[in-house]
């Protein structure tokens, strides 16, 4: 078997790496070669190791050395002296995350990137939280889309949040959990919805009316709309003359075009009753507060969602 002849192709990262030159303040990227509760060891390909110490890694209080870091991570440093006393290059990560976390979080903010954080601690009205080794304020506002009132009781909590407020000059970072929640709210919605098959009867609460239509409370979060025309079978001119506010009905799914669920009274009305039924039934009918027999909870705890 043929041997392979080594070339200088071979031995290019070290040399490039024997002619760098390391200066105080440069970042340099580093990977993990040992790890104590003192202190971490990183290979620079130098001709010196860089050290970490345990207090210059991180500026989250919770910040644990042993459980955030591994032999093995990559991460990036600022070189603090180029003799530790001791031979090695001394390096800080807490001030490298100053420096290159503000551009991060800026590129997170353009971009709507979801960031996963934990509350540490809780403040007047709202909370802290660690992006990206900076400290970032979530307003009582941001925190859920419900009401907050003991923020202390979010402490230890997981959050998705997105940035919304970033100001390096003034050292201000604003993030937001409502955000996230209301996207992720909206898309179990739209999923819930596509779960729906038109021609399907569903019983409802009007929980509003207006000149156009009536909204059918549906139940699971989902509001379905009657138009005016679809009421009944005699011509009305508003919803109000046969349907008022929290009156239990009965409807048959239209359609769900661009997530709207659409809804018929009028329909269900011409297949349960004859043609020839008079205006008075129709409007008996309608005014009925009857408990219908098909719920939406009923229709999705049979299907997959």
């Amino acid at each position: 078997m043929d041997e392979r002849m080594e070339t200088m192709d071979d031995y290019k990262a070290e040399l490039e790496a024997s002619f760098r030159k390391l200066n105080e303040g440069d970042i340099v990227t580093a990977s993990v070669i040992a790890v104590s509760e003192e202190e971490a060891t990183l290979d620079l390909k130098y001709f010196a190791p860089g050290i970490i110490k345990a207090e210059d890694l991180s500026d989250d209080p919770d910040y644990s050395i042993m459980e955030n870091l591994h032999p093995g991570d990559e991460i990036q440093a600022t070189v603090l002296r180029m003799d530790d006393g001791k031979g090695n290059i001394l390096l800080s990560k807490k001030e490298a995350n100053q420096m290159l976390s503000w551009d991060k979080l800026k590129e997170a903010e353009k971009n709507e990137t979801i960031l996963s954080v934990r509350v540490k601690e809780a403040v007047p009205a709202g909370v802290i939280a660690y992006a990206e080794g900076l400290r970032g304020f979530i307003p009582v506002s941001h925190l859920s889309l419900d009401y907050v009132e003991d923020t202390s009781a979010w402490i230890g909590k997981d959050l998705e949040v997105r940035v919304i407020t970033i100001d390096k000059e003034k050292d201000k970072l604003v993030l937001s959990a409502k955000s996230v929640l209301r996207e992720r709210e909206e898309e179990a919605r739209n999923h819930r919805i596509s779960m729906l098959v038109p021609g399907t009867v569903v019983e409802g609460t009007v929980e509003s009316l207006t000149n156009y239509g009536a909204f059918v409370n549906l139940g699971e979060g989902l509001t379905g709309m009657v138009h005016v025309s679809q009421i009944c079978q005699r011509r009305i001119s508003k919803p109000s003359e046969v349907l008022k506010v929290g009156q239990k009905v009965r409807a048959k799914l239209l359609n769900t075009n661009n997530n709207r669920i659409a809804l018929s009274m009028r329909v269900l009305e011409e297949e349960m009753q004859p043609a020839d039924t008079e205006d008075s039934k129709l409007t008996k009918e309608y005014s009925s507060h009857e408990s219908a027999t098909t719920s939406l909870g009923d229709i999705l705890a049979k299907l997959k969602l």
